[in-house]
């Protein structure tokens, strides 16, 4: 009797076993499905509309920046308004992504969020196999960083929200340790006493080499008042030196080559920007690339004026 039964334990492990194996396979192949058909629609739009904004949005770095916000507006009106699919929420996904770098004002990004929402409200997007789709975390940033308001009530866009505010718990409680390309190394807790603004970049990066003078001038207007730029990019110094050169970058630059920074403070696309006050805090961020006057005002929560 024992022997039956420990047959039959093993039997219906087996069984449990094969079925445990099967259900994971069929999720991924329908995560793998449904990526494709993601990136299908990215790539091949339908529609004669949806053609004309996809060129739009290619030439939308291009622009003046108040011809890039009026333009950026319009695109989203015109995403609203186009029928449900797949590839309206690819669209209104890529649209968000551009629409924070700069300042392209808080009624632009308002429309941008919207248009959003209203897609995924529409057309629900897949999940990844560790967490929220990447147009939820795009909606939940422009809601956390860029004081937009939208109402969608779905899990996805919960576990966003949730997910970067752990994010932010996480950057609190950063610290490293890095070498500028002088051989200096900078530890961010020795710093405690300063303003000091952590910046991620690389040279391949076009909003990044855009904000870099920004970035240079605000430096020289506050560096005698305490202030300090970290700007850490995971390339190697033979390519980071002569963009460095050509742009009389002072600051210091640090090489994160392993990646190890960069993970501590999920970084997913740059330029990202964090700043942290006398005290060690961190008061203001930055999603993307920033103008001038944007840089100022993070700076301004820190005490610098």
């Amino acid at each position: 009797m024992a022997a039956d039964n420990s047959r039959l334990w093993r039997s219906a492990r087996r069984v449990l076993l094969l079925a445990v194996v099967a259900f994971c396979i069929a999720a991924l192949v329908s995560f793998v499905m449904n990526r494709r058909r993601t990136e299908s629609a990215r790539n091949t739009p339908s529609s004669d509309d949806e053609k004309s904004i996809v060129v739009q949005m290619r030439t939308l770095r291009s622009l003046a920046p108040d011809v890039r916000a009026r333009t950026t507006k319009d695109l989203a009106l015109r995403i609203r308004e186009l029928p449900v699919s797949v590839n309206k929420a690819t669209l209104a996904d890529s649209l968000a992504s551009l629409s924070t770098e700069g300042d392209l004002g808080q009624e632009t990004l308002q429309e941008v969020a919207t248009t959003l929402a209203d897609s995924l409200r529409e057309q629900p997007q897949p999940a990844t196999l560790t967490g929220p789709g990447a147009p939820y975390l795009e909606l939940a940033q422009l809601v956390r960083y860029e004081q937009v308001q939208v109402a969608l009530d779905d899990p996805q866009f919960s576990a966003a929200v949730a997910q970067i505010a752990a994010d932010d718990t996480s950057r609190q409680k950063a610290d490293f340790a890095l070498t500028d390309l002088q051989g200096k190394k900078w530890t961010l807790t020795e710093l405690h006493g300063k303003v000091v603004l952590v910046n991620f970049w690389a040279t391949w990066c076009p909003p990044c080499r855009s904000e870099m003078p920004d970035l240079q001038s605000l430096y020289d207007r506050f560096k005698n008042q305490g202030f300090v730029v970290l700007a850490i990019s995971n390339e190697d110094a033979a390519t980071v030196r002569p963009f460095l050169d050509h742009f009389k970058i002072t600051f210091p630059v640090l090489l994160d080559a392993g990646d190890s920074v960069n993970g501590e403070y999920k970084i997913s696309g740059i330029p990202k920007s964090f700043v942290y006050d006398r005290g060690g805090n961190l008061v203001a961020q930055a999603i993307d690339m920033r103008t001038a006057a944007q840089f100022q005002a993070m700076v301004a929560h820190a005490g610098l004026h």
